[in-house]
């Protein structure tokens, strides 16, 4: 068990998020904090602020430090939790100055699971496709949480996160009744690695001039424009809310190398990702 709050022993700083290998939900809401927990075996029943909710693995709870939670049924449970402080969720930067202003830029990808205007966001949809992706981020995650690997382990932990919460994101926006679904799926589970034309085009079960004239009507790009916008709208989070190097950034969002992903995001956003990184961050404190 990995308790807050972390001691960066490289930076000699308190890291506020901690990662529990075994999650049994009794103990949670923590206080002042957010909760992820990825439900891997078995179920579990609860009421959260009063509404009944029932989790049945693969599954993912959100839950925020003011939420209210009983657990009232559990059947053969197995989670992990990863908790975090809201202050975790301000950029690298300012974490790197102990600059804790309200203004500063914070990550915004996935808040909408912890706040409760829609109650039903505490419990977001997974796929068995997304499962593997999101299993593995989590363990990753959790393993770095405790091994602090090298002086960015908690800049890497941040990129998880917002990977995580992310695909979270785009897997509750679509309703997996179309061919651009699957396809949609498939892109928001594989972007990080290698993928062709042929990859969608096979997972639509159509040609390519289909399935292109179809994405062009439901999201306005090819199914190709498509996988590069969503791999440069990953890239501005990371180049806004963490340190990790373009190269890094590259890999991590599926380029096989740094100097074809700037090439691409400087011609589809108008300036160099290292420009991006220092103008977002600036405006973003003057929110």
């Amino acid at each position: 068990m990995i308790t807050m709050p972390q001691v960066d022993r490289y930076k000699q700083r308190a890291v506020n998020i901690e990662f529990f290998a075994v999650e049994d939900c009794s103990l949670l809401p923590y206080t002042d904090r957010f909760s992820l927990i990825f439900i891997t075996s078995g179920s579990i029943k609860g009421l959260l602020n009063d509404r009944p909710i029932c989790i049945n693995a693969p599954g993912i709870l959100c839950l925020a430090g003011d939420d209210e939670w009983q657990v009232t049924e559990k059947h053969k449970l197995a989670a992990q939790s990863f908790n975090f402080h809201p202050e975790f969720l301000v950029s690298a930067i300012y974490v790197e100055t102990e600059d804790y202003l309200p203004t500063a830029p914070r990550i915004q990808t996935g808040r909408s699971f912890f706040v409760r205007e829609h109650p039903s966001m505490a419990v977001p949809r997974i796929t068995e496709k997304a499962y593997p992706l999101l299993f593995q981020w989590f363990f990753v995650l959790g393993t770095e949480v405790q091994a602090q690997s090298d002086e960015r382990w908690a800049c890497r932990i941040k990129k998880y996160l917002i990977q995580i919460l992310g695909l979270l994101e785009d897997l509750n926006r679509m309703s997996q009744h179309s061919p651009v679904d699957a396809v949609l799926e498939y892109i928001h589970t594989h972007y990080p690695k290698k993928i062709l034309l042929e990859d969608l085009t096979n997972c639509a079960h159509m040609n390519r001039v289909t399935l292109n004239q179809l994405f062009q009507e439901r999201c306005g790009y090819t199914a190709i424009g498509y996988l590069l916008s969503h791999r440069l709208k990953m890239a501005c989070d990371l180049l806004t809310h963490t340190d990790m190097s373009l190269n890094d950034i590259a890999g991590s969002i599926g380029f096989e190398y740094d100097t074809y992903f700037i090439k691409q995001f400087t011609a589809k956003k108008g300036m160099s990702p290292t420009t991006y990184r220092i103008i977002s961050r600036k405006l973003a404190t003057h929110v």
